[in-house]
């Protein structure tokens, strides 16, 4: 019979004991994001990109129902490479753990999971976020409810461009979660530099980041997360007439063949790295190693900051 308890790998449970800092990272991009064999290269090239930065990585998973913050080598290769992985929200944690699942956590799930462990920044590409058509079919993502009560940073590209970015800002700001531009006023829109909508707040460097994560930590009066949203240079994006008419080819190829839930990112995500003949997959990559190498950055200003004040 098991316990339940979380398990952190070795480096983790020790950088997380020292007060050194820590990156947490989400394992859906690397089971259901990415296709094989790149999802596996690409997973240990994030690591790579927050150990360069000074931070310690710990990509969460969860193996026969175990859940690991800082899953090793192994562990993720098994993630990276078998089939039948559960893509695993908040929800989803307990009822897997006691069914013995393998299981990749989303945003909300590994920003929760993060957060109890006491890590405070989280990297990852795009957030879930308001579906189109969400008025109909009421699809909107667990992250941004989850975001809403967990006190952590995720540094992210904005939400996927599938979304409905304008109504996925307004429920971010009726849920009380702080977003902030880095380097910029305009939110980005994943695959592209500028979504098309302004933002209220924009923070210039990972100290800065690091202030806002201690006066909300002094203040104790705001309980919920803070986006970075970090958007790629122009010169990186996706070609923005190639994204829209592959979108709107996407988006009617969704309706044909009935696709809903939890699938529909996947699989518009598929169809991108398909009619784009690997170009979004490129930019998908630069996406996620920029906010991780950011994201360590972040958590190493904030640990200096905390360890200054403990002094």
């Amino acid at each position: 019979m098991t316990d339940f308890r979380i398990s952190y790998g070795t480096e983790v449970a020790d950088a997380l004991h020292d007060g050194r800092p820590v990156v947490a990272l989400e394992s859906t991009i690397v089971s259901h994001g990415l296709p094989r064999p790149e999802n596996l290269r690409v997973a240990r090239e994030i690591e790579q990109a927050v150990r360069d930065a000074g931070a310690v990585p710990a990509t969460i998973g969860m193996i026969g129902g175990e859940l690991v913050v800082g899953l090793d080598d192994a562990q993720l290769t098994r993630l990276a490479t078998v089939d039948g992985v559960t893509k695993l929200s908040v929800r989803d944690l307990a009822v897997a753990a006691a069914t013995g699942a393998d299981g990749a956590t989303t945003v909300a799930a590994t920003s929760a999971v993060a957060a109890a462990a006491g890590i405070g920044v989280f990297a990852t590409g795009g957030l879930g976020g308001v579906h189109r058509e969400a008025a109909q079919t009421f699809d909107e993502s667990a992250d941004l409810i989850t975001l809403a009560r967990t006190p952590i940073a995720v540094v992210c590209a904005g939400v996927k461009s599938i979304l409905d970015v304008g109504a996925t800002l307004e429920r971010l700001e009726t849920l009380g979660v702080a977003v902030v531009g880095y380097r910029t006023q305009r939110f980005p829109g994943f695959y592209l530099t500028d979504g098309g909508f302004d933002l209220d707040w924009s923070v210039d460097s990972p100290e800065q980041v690091a202030a806002v994560l201690a006066a909300r930590d002094r203040h104790a009066v705001h309980a919920g997360g803070l986006i970075v949203a970090n958007p790629l240079p122009v010169g990186e994006q996706l070609d923005p007439e190639l994204h829209d008419r592959t979108l709107a080819d996407g988006l009617a190829l969704l309706e044909r063949d009935g696709v809903t839930g939890k699938a529909v990112t996947p699989y518009l995500l598929a169809h991108f790295h398909s009619a784009t003949e690997g170009a979004s997959l490129a930019v998908n990559v630069r996406i996620i190693l920029r906010n991780a190498d950011l994201a360590a950055r972040i958590a190493v200003a904030y640990a200096t900051r905390v360890t200054a004040v403990a002094a």
